[in-house]
């Protein structure tokens, strides 16, 4: 930006002189895609432990599936790095090992999350006990979810992402996330009278 400043002597015309504007930061929230594997696991390896967490209901396995996906990505992540949400590209290969998993295993092998995890996950208002119960139930009514539906419930209110978010985690369309989500619904409503839908 050039700012005119008057000269020093009366008799002097005014000199153009650059100041150099001061442009704020971008905040983190706002930031561009991650440059790096290390930036967007810097960013996002909470998120991604926390949302393997609740598919596969154990911090550890959770934490292998993780673990598991960051190797595939780093050997892929020159073309990671081109999409628009790489954050959403491993949430994908996340979503997709973990149902590998679920074919290798030929069991369904679902434990349900500790207390710990479970704190942590929510808030501690109200009677604690009344909390972790609810939300063991909750947990237990997830187990007989099929997984696809399963998943869209854990990524729209554990994750906070909107359908055509998850629609891209899951390689699917915006109206499959909703139809999926309408029918994990309908069984939780019909297994539990008093829920309550929160979005």
């Amino acid at each position: 930006m050039t700012v005119w400043l008057p000269a020093t002597s009366p008799n002097s015309t005014p000199v153009p002189r650059v100041a150099v504007a001061r442009v704020p930061a971008p905040d983190a929230a706002h930031a561009g895609p991650a440059r790096t594997l290390d930036e967007l696991v810097r960013t996002h390896l909470p998120g991604l432990i926390r949302y393997a967490t609740v598919l596969v209901g154990d911090q550890h396995t959770a934490a292998d599936l993780v673990q598991e996906v960051l190797l595939r990505a780093h050997q892929r992540w020159h073309r990671i790095a081109l999409t628009e949400r790489p954050d959403l590209y491993l949430r994908r290969m996340v979503t997709n090992e973990h149902l590998s998993w679920r074919r290798r295993w030929h069991v369904r092998m679902i434990q349900p999350t500790t207390d710990d995890a479970l704190v942590t996950h929510g808030g501690t208002a109200g009677d604690h006990a009344e909390h972790l119960a609810q939300e063991d139930a909750m947990w237990h009514r997830l187990e007989q979810l099929p997984a696809r539906q399963r998943t869209v419930l854990v990524l729209r209110y554990y994750e906070g992402l909107v359908d055509t978010e998850i629609a891209t985690v899951l390689g699917t369309s915006p109206a499959t996330v909703r139809s999926h989500a309408s029918r994990a619904l309908a069984t939780l409503r019909r297994t539990d009278p008093t829920f309550m839908e929160t979005r």
